[in-house]
């Protein structure tokens, strides 16, 4: 059951308050007919007519028709997927590549358990935790760059 709080009417400055009509929105104001009739409409009307004006003043185009026997020579993938793409790219053998790509999860799902002893929450108080978020932050940030340049400059980011 739910604690609810009652107002004490014998409260002066309540009651000035409720005079001017301030103080319901401290101890709820009621969803009928406020909100049901007056608030809620408006808001689902005024996101309806911008999807709607949106779409009228800036279309989607139809692009090219895709053909399944012609791949684009530089193929990439969504924004979020470029650190494990860079890793197909990068390691000669295939097989290793999904290998690689399978400890991902399993290092996410290990993550949780590191320093799990430890009973402070603060990260500075937890250095194999933060370090080992820091060095697979820095490794995808690294990847994700590196999937964005040609093959050759992948690995050194073009700067040696």
């Amino acid at each position: 059951m739910s604690t609810l709080k009652k107002p004490d009417l014998s409260d002066p400055k309540l009651r000035a308050k409720l005079a001017k009509g301030m103080g319901h929105n401290y101890y709820g104001e009621p969803a009928w007919p406020n909100d049901l009739l007056y608030i809620f409409p408006v808001v689902i009307l005024g996101t309806i007519a911008c999807v709607v004006g949106l779409a009228v003043l800036d279309p989607a185009m139809l692009g090219d028709k895709a053909n399944p026997f012609a791949t684009p020579l530089e193929i990439l993938p969504e924004w979020y997927l470029y650190p494990v793409f860079q890793i197909l790219r990068v390691v000669p053998n295939k097989l290793l590549g999904i290998a690689l790509q399978t400890l991902i999860p399993l290092g996410l799902m290990i993550l949780p358990f590191i320093e799990n002893f430890n009973k402070f929450s603060n990260p500075f108080r937890r250095p194999v935790a933060m370090s080992v978020f820091l060095f697979g932050t820095f490794l995808t940030i690294y990847l994700g760059i590196g999937a964005c340049l040609p093959i050759d400059k992948s690995l050194t980011l073009g700067l040696f």
